[in-house]
């Protein structure tokens, strides 16, 4: 049985990531490591990496012309992250 001022593992976590603000590195890491799912082997070829600030995803693209075609597809994309992640993680995204 749980004492009032006892918490659980996973609330000390999160309070840990909360005050150190690496939340936004976590869930990074986390769409990172799910990229190549969402996006296919193809696309996640192209992509030097990402950064994350708040709710805004910028993806870092080597190539210009898939950087243009991937931003018409903007609203498509963050739909299927935040599917893929289980919650509404991401707001926008910018191709790089």
């Amino acid at each position: 049985m749980k004492r009032a001022n006892e918490r659980s593992l996973g609330e000390i976590i999160r309070e840990v990531l909360k005050q150190h603000r690496l939340n936004d590195k976590l869930t990074e890491t986390r769409i990172m490591g799910s990229w190549e799912k969402i996006m296919g082997t193809h696309i996640a070829g192209y992509t030097s990496g990402m950064s994350l600030r708040g709710k805004t995803l910028t993806v870092f693209l080597s190539s210009s012309v898939l950087r243009s075609e991937l931003s018409f597809a903007k609203t498509k994309i963050i739909r299927m992250i935040n599917e893929e992640m289980g919650q509404d993680l991401i707001g926008d995204i910018r191709f790089n």
